[in-house]
């Protein structure tokens, strides 16, 4: 990774490339290239996280349409909106964002099929035996993925399956099926679209660790035995006060070594506010060296930020007295962030 490389300098320079000032004519005549035309040209793609209810909001829509590649629904085909009571399926708000995709030849992420969180209540307000609830999540991850089969190019099959101490967290899933049902999962999505990545999902195993340990124990484990599995997504929710994920770069390549695919699947990067220049410059530096330890590992797919404007960001409702995460501001300004990501994938 190319350390300390933004500088003013290389900020302002992306800035006139983009504005159009430091190009040639005839290039400047033409519609700059976005961060998904840049991500293109290293194989990658460049994406962004949405939902339904921004789409009302023309001017967002707008930049989300033209900047990025790639789309994850942030909420809209989670199980809660997609099967409120039990055999009862609605896919009207991933299908909205699917649909919206498609128009701007963006691919689709599906998110989530199995995740101990946004459960409808029908899920986690009784207690199941364990031939009724290997049926339920089977019939939940079948029905959805043959709806999306062709619509979507991955799946975060298992969403947070690990503790920060590397043991596995106990979910209803997990309590009732034991660890066998991170396997079946993924065999089941298998059987019902062939041809889609899967993939486990989680935060916090940037870096070398614990929780990210346990993550290349199981994917070794379940490679071992046949298990499809095909990638490992790194959610990427970081932080300036926690530090840099520094083994970031040595962690994508160790996934890449188990003949994984690895993606960057949910970046922000906070800050304590009030934002300053000196925590933007930081933050900037940051999506820099995230973007460089992608591109370094070839079998980094590609990188999704957690929504693009601080605007409909989800960091102020769940962190109080945080936010500024993300690579533009509110007033849909691009921030150093932004330019940032453009320079390295320069």
């Amino acid at each position: 990774m190319r350390k300390n490389r933004l500088r003013l300098a290389g900020v302002l320079a992306a800035a006139l490339v983009v504005t159009g000032l430091g190009v040639p004519a005839a290039q400047a005549h033409g519609k700059p290239a976005t961060l998904a035309d840049l991500a293109q040209r290293h194989g990658r793609y460049l994406g962004s996280a949405t939902d339904n209810p921004e789409l009302v909001d023309e001017p967002y829509k707008q930049i989300l349409g033209s900047e990025f590649n790639q789309i994850t629904p942030g909420n809209g085909m989670k199980w809660y909106a997609t099967e409120p009571e039990q055999g009862v399926f609605d896919f009207s708000a991933g299908d909205e964002i699917v649909n919206l995709a498609r128009a701007h030849h963006q691919k689709v992420r599906g998110h989530t099929l199995v995740w101990h969180s946004q459960l409808p209540d029908w899920v986690t307000s009784r207690a199941w035996k364990a031939g009724e609830l290997r049926a339920v999540l089977k019939k939940h991850i079948q029905t959805e993925v043959r709806h999306y089969r062709g619509k979507v190019f991955a799946w975060d099959v298992v969403n947070e399956a690990f503790n920060e101490d590397g043991t596995y967290r106990e979910t209803v899933f997990y309590n009732t099926l034991g660890p066998g049902y991170i396997a079946d999962a993924l065999r089941w999505a298998r059987q019902a679209d062939p041809k889609v990545k899967l993939y486990l999902n989680d935060y916090n195993i940037e870096a070398v660790g614990a929780k990210s340990d346990a993550y290349y124990n199981l994917a070794k484990e379940l490679k071992a035995q046949g298990v499809p599995l095909d990638g490992i997504g790194l959610q990427a929710h970081l932080a300036l006060q926690y530090g840099y994920p520094t083994t970031l770069e040595d962690n994508l390549r160790r996934f890449s070594k188990l003949g994984l695919d690895t993606a960057l699947t949910e970046v922000d990067i906070r800050m304590i506010l009030p934002a300053t220049e000196e925590k933007l410059a930081q933050q900037a530096q940051w999506y820099a060296d995230v973007t460089d330890a992608c591109l370094a590992v070839r079998r980094c797919v590609g990188i999704t930020v957690w929504d693009w404007t601080d605007k409909y960001s989800w960091i102020p409702a769940f962190f109080e007295g945080e936010g500024a995460a993300l690579p533009w501001d509110e007033q849909f300004q691009p921030k150093p962030a932004y330019f940032a990501i453009r320079g390295a994938l320069k």
